[in-house]
């Protein structure tokens, strides 16, 4: 005999409701960390030094962020890092097509070669002091150039797209060609346009990795007005353990840096490409499932 599920006359089964609740709770455990920092970024100082803070705002309190965005400072850096990550995501996308696009082609010469220089470079580097060296011996060192050429191709995701280019019917290619298309305008009129699943996906993922970077920028940059946001953030934060530690130390005159106002530079340096991740939402699963799974 076949067990049977409940379920209520409108088609909602007990299961749903339980799939529900499980993903639900997930998503609060989630979200619970970024709910607190804003919760200290709009509450009062004394209210977050006394523990009152959960996530819900104690004394509701908007000083924190009219810090922030009047800093001419912080402004300028987040300028800096929002040029500097659309520099280097559409630097990034044309390399990586531009290398993911012969590799398809079974003419290619060498083309297992390559492939195998490029996974080589995911699993082995040079490792952190010769790329320094490197990029100081290019005459790099503050120079927004040293936070893009580096790191200017993913090896995992240039795999990505080249997977999702053979997943592209070659005879769309075939036709173009005896209609007398190049190999660029191939690219350009049929294979691109077929991508923008993928091609949007991957532009996400350069685009975060550039955003959230900083290690690169704290190497390389020493100039104040080159600091992109996340040094700048880091610059916030670690100013305000040292001068908690002088504070503790006897030295009164030194003032910490409030976790309010820490906690709104977190929000205001975070905002910005969580703002952009809802427009290439429709893309992301398609396009890295079919990159991976293709091919």
């Amino acid at each position: 005999m076949k067990t049977q599920v409940q379920q209520t006359p409108s088609g909602f089964r007990l299961t749903d409701a339980v799939i529900m609740l499980v993903v639900g709770a997930a998503l609060f455990v989630c979200l619970l960390p970024f709910l607190y920092i804003i919760s200290i970024s709009l509450s009062s100082k004394q209210a977050v030094m006394s523990g009152l803070v959960t996530i819900f705002p104690r004394e509701l309190d908007f000083h924190a962020y009219e810090i922030v965005f009047t800093d001419s400072r912080m402004l300028w850096s987040m300028g800096l890092t929002i040029f500097l990550t659309v520099a280097y995501t559409a630097i990034s996308m044309v390399m990586s097509i531009c290398a993911a696009y012969p590799l398809t082609k079974e003419r290619l010469k060498g083309k297992s070669v390559f492939m195998l220089l490029i996974v080589f470079t995911m699993f082995f580097s040079g490792g952190l002091i010769p790329e320094y060296l490197l990029v100081k011996q290019l005459g790099l060192l503050d120079n927004l150039l040293s936070l893009i050429v580096p790191g200017m191709i993913s090896a995992f995701n240039l795999i990505i797209l080249r997977t999702f280019f053979l997943s592209v019917p070659a005879s769309l290619e075939e036709s173009a060609y005896l209609d007398g298309s190049s190999h660029i305008g191939t690219l350009i009129r049929i294979v691109l346009p077929l991508s923008m699943p993928v091609l949007a996906t991957l532009s996400l993922f350069y685009a975060v990795s550039r955003w959230n970077g900083f290690m690169d920028a704290l190497f390389y940059i020493t100039h104040a007005e080159l600091y992109p946001i996340q040094l700048k953030l880091y610059q916030v934060v670690m100013n305000s353990m040292v001068t908690d530690l002088t504070a503790q130390e006897g030295a009164s005159q030194f003032e910490s840096v409030p976790e309010s106002l820490k906690a709104a530079s977190i929000m205001f340096a975070t905002t910005p490409i969580l703002i952009v991740y809802p427009f290439l939402q429709r893309y992301f699963v398609s396009g890295i499932m079919i990159g991976a799974v293709k091919g």
